[in-house]
C-alpha cells in the first residue's frame, strides 16, 4: 500500500492525505480528525499508535515529512 502526507511547509499543518491499500479505511478516520482540527504531522506522529498495526503506516508517513521514518 502506500500513504502520503501533504503538508504545509512553514507550519507542518496537513493539508491532505492519499491512502492506497486494502485497509485503507481502517486508518482514513484518523486522517480527517487531523484535517478537521488543524493537526499538524507532528502532532500524529508523536501519537502512540499500536504495532504491529497498519494505522502505524500513517504515523511513517508524518514521520517522514520531516526525515524522521523508520520503516520506509
Amino acid at each position: 500500500g502506500l500513504v502520503k502526507v501533504v503538508a504545509e511547509k512553514e507550519t507542518d499543518r496537513i493539508l491532505g492525505v492519499h491512502i492506497m491499500a486494502p485497509n485503507a479505511g481502517e486508518i482514513i478516520h484518523e486522517a480527517v480528525l487531523a484535517l478537521q482540527y488543524g493537526a499538524s504531522s507532528e502532532d500524529i506522529a508523536r501519537t502512540c499508535h499500536a504495532h504491529p498495526t497498519v494505522s502505524e503506516a500513517l504515523k511513517e508517513a508524518c514521520l517522514q515529512t520531516y526525515l524522521k521514518a523508520i520503516h520506509i
